[in-house]
């Protein structure tokens, strides 16, 4: 149960000097940390007067793991299952982010094969952290149907992962130097053929969920930030895409090989505009109610781009070579003395990795930058003076996974 605090003396409900009028009070309502809202095990502290909330303080570290002071006593190879529990809806993009990291510092090689494999992969774990968003989304809200939907599509991509590596939510799949394991025969047919089945399922979402009444009169308008506050707050992906700013790593500061791909970054536009989605599929307008940066342009973005991952992975697939898949990497690498950081753009956001080495095996230290802390940071600013059933709305927007959150 939410625990719930006055903040005035009871014998105060009623005020004589006003008449007998009733008089309201604050109260702290705990939401969490185990509450079917909080996307994870996150507290939220709400000062409430009646309906309206005043003020949002977020409690974390519920699940702390220790994952940084870890990777200061594994090699890196080792560190890789570890970055899988990060943020562990993306597991496959967590690894790819320190591999390229430990990649830049050790001055590793990669096969050309491996690094569009690396890319498939990033973009389906997209694609199915995106489908959990969309479906608990509509769950947060009151919609059951949209989470079976979801979830049914997103298991089409677990059986993908676990042809390729045998598991199905923590990968450790892409590793320094490339990837674990080439495809498996009849892989790349079949990933395929879930392609041009799931495509025409993105419009099945907006029928029944982005362009529902109801569902856009609960996000139209709520929790709206501005440009200038998503900067400063160092929001990334969505988040910050949603207030109009056009910045995508894959496009912006392209790693890997994603340069090589033609795909577009959508970003929060006004009323009446359209999305840019791929040729052949349905326009998809911004409905009258929207304002830039709420929490039904969040939202809206995470489906859009699920358009653009199927076609990023059309064109790897249609230009997938041949050769190796793993680069030439000692067992016992050492990592020499320097540092580097590098940063990835993961289905919530920058994702970065600050490694020291210091001529031995074991990193001296490892720094995790991970989106959703600093998506949560300005949960304080944008609920202010919003009525209680928005809070859920405007968490859920955000996307927040407390695996990278409490690290």
């Amino acid at each position: 149960m939410n625990d719930v605090t006055f903040q005035s003396k009871p014998d105060l409900l009623f005020d004589s000097d006003d008449g007998g009028d009733l008089r309201t009070e604050e109260l702290l309502v705990n939401m969490g940390p185990q509450h079917p809202s909080t996307h994870g095990v996150l507290r939220i502290v709400l000062r409430t007067d009646g309906e309206m909330v005043l003020q949002v303080i977020p409690h974390i570290g519920y699940l702390h793991r220790c994952a940084e002071k870890i990777g200061e006593n594994l090699q890196p190879y080792q560190y890789i299952p570890i970055t899988d529990r990060l943020d562990y809806l993306s597991a496959m993009n967590n690894n790819h982010v320190f591999s390229l990291a430990v990649e830049k510092l050790a001055v590793i090689a990669v096969p050309e094969r491996a690094s569009f494999i690396r890319v498939i992969m990033a973009e389906l774990n997209r694609i199915a952290s995106h489908l959990v968003a969309w479906g608990c989304y509509g769950l947060d809200l009151g919609a059951f149907t949209p989470f079976l939907y979801g979830f049914r599509e997103r298991e089409m991509i677990l059986d993908l992962f676990e042809m390729v590596c045998g598991a199905r939510l923590t990968y450790s799949y892409i590793t320094p130097g490339g990837v674990a394991y080439d495809l498996p025969d009849g892989w790349v047919d079949r990933c395929r053929e879930f392609l041009d089945y799931f495509e025409p399922k993105i419009n099945d979402y907006n029928e029944l969920l982005s362009y529902n009444y109801i569902f856009i009169k609960r996000t139209a308008g709520v929790g709206v930030i501005s440009a200038q506050d998503a900067i400063g707050y160092g929001l990334t992906g969505t988040c910050l895409r949603a207030c109009g700013v056009k910045w995508d790593l894959r496009k912006c500061i392209p790693y890997d090989i994603y340069e090589r791909f033609q795909f577009e970054v959508p970003i929060g536009l006004p009323p009446g505009s359209t999305f840019p989605v791929p040729s052949g599929q349905p326009t998809a307008k911004v409905p009258r109610d929207v304002v830039v940066g709420d929490s039904w342009t969040r939202y809206m973005l995470r489906v859009i781009e699920m358009y653009w991952s199927v076609a990023i992975i059309r064109q790897v697939l249609d230009q997938l070579p041949g050769g190796e898949t793993k680069g030439k990497v000692p067992r016992n690498l050492k990592l020499p003395a320097g540092e580097v950081y590098l940063e990835g753009e993961n289905p919530r956001g920058q994702l970065g990795f600050f490694v020291i080495g210091n001529g031995t095996a074991i990193p001296a230290r490892v720094k995790v930058r991970g989106p959703c802390f600093c998506n949560l940071s300005i949960l304080p600013l944008v609920c202010r003076r919003v009525l209680i059933a928005d809070i859920p709305a405007i968490v859920g927007s955000i996307d927040v996974v407390m695996g990278e959150v409490d690290r």
